[in-house]
């Protein structure tokens, strides 16, 4: 445990970002999960609303620098590839 205040006070800081990391890591990931679990259902409209969500969400966090943006590109790029093949 930090002695000096303001290592104490960067302590504080840490947490709060990894909390917020650690929120927007599993809204990504439970939007990814739902866009494949309406892949497997076979329901192009409603693919494509999940599909929309999971880009918005992938965006968002590219944005805010939860995910690096070439990371989040190759992210939507699997997705979109996964709904496109449903389309077909």
């Amino acid at each position: 445990m930090p002695n000096i205040k303001s290592a104490k006070k960067r302590v504080k800081i840490i947490q709060k970002r990894t909390a917020k990391n650690r929120l927007m890591k599993a809204k990504i990931k439970s939007d990814i999960k739902e866009f494949f679990k309406t892949i497997e259902s076979g329901n192009k409209e409603e693919a494509q609303k999940a599909l929309r969500q999971a880009i918005k969400t992938i965006d968002k966090a590219a944005k805010k620098g939860h995910l690096h943006k070439n990371n989040a590109a190759r992210k939507k790029s699997l997705l979109q590839k996964k709904f496109n093949l449903l389309a077909s």
